[in-house]
């Protein structure tokens, strides 16, 4: 799912550096999110350089509805959390999957939305997405997701060979090329932002979805430093009423023609 993401190295973090970032309960009037802006259509920078996409239309959201002022700080994929243990921002909005290792380092919201993981290669590849038929075959990852560890996990002992990226764009112009075999990643970003597009067209999914939640979590969370559960309070009051008073669906029609929130 878009829900994507897993790190796969520790942050080694003194307990003083912990004990400080835990805040002490307080009146938010302000939230700083962090989010990526390379993840379309869930974060990206519009033509004239403005972050755009789902995960921001949500975070606008959640502060109109809570009365906050919103701040957007742009972050690449790779220091997300160690920013948000540095005080670069308040909240991870990124289309970041509320996994169990995860929790040990940052809490989360709950859930705003959970798509599953899909494969993509070029039409009659013969790959049916099993680790046997990836023997041998270069798989295009984002590093330090959940879809880097799974490919690590799963297929790597199987022989394939996993080729990891700073973003998503850059393993799908080497998919093109022909650099790797095929592409792990979250299915609607797949779906919206390859193979609907011109470069897609001689791509198509293959296998079945993935989403088993030792790998994949349990859906897209708001990530907050720990100890925070007042901010992570009001962020689920926040998600809650955008599910209720339609604002939510107004923004996923934007965006999709299925419903991003999953079960």
């Amino acid at each position: 799912m878009a829900t994507r993401r897993f790190t796969l190295g520790a942050i080694a973090l003194t307990a003083a550096l912990v004990a400080g970032n835990v805040a002490d309960a307080k009146e938010w009037k302000t939230i700083r999110f962090g989010t990526e802006g390379a993840y379309a259509p869930f974060n990206y920078v519009t033509p004239e350089g403005e972050l755009a996409g789902f995960d921001v239309d949500i975070a606008n959201a959640l502060c109109v509805e809570l009365n906050v002022e919103c701040e957007l700080v742009q972050q690449d994929w790779d220091g997300m959390i160690p920013a948000l243990m540095a005080n670069k921002y308040d909240a991870i909005i990124a289309s970041m999957s509320i996994t169990d290792e995860r929790k040990q380092r940052i809490d989360f919201t709950d859930k705003y939305y959970n798509t599953p993981t899909r494969l993509v290669a070029k039409k009659g590849s013969g790959i049916d997405g099993t680790p046997e038929s990836l023997s041998g075959k270069k798989i295009g990852v984002q590093r330090e997701t959940v879809q880097d560890r799974y490919a690590t996990e799963v297929f790597e002992p199987a022989g394939a060979e996993i080729v990891r990226y700073g973003t998503g764009d850059e393993a799908n112009l080497d998919l093109v090329a022909g650099r790797v075999d095929v592409r792990l990643e979250d299915s609607v970003v797949l779906s919206e932002n390859f193979l609907k597009k011109d470069e897609g067209t001689d791509f198509e999914f293959i296998g079945p979805p993935f989403s088993d939640p030792k790998w994949f979590g349990y859906g897209a969370g708001i990530g907050v430093r720990k100890g925070e559960t007042d901010l992570v309070e009001l962020l689920n009051k926040g998600i809650t009423a955008l599910r209720a008073n339609g604002k939510y669906d107004e923004i996923q029609k934007k965006y999709f023609d299925f419903d991003v929130y999953g079960s």
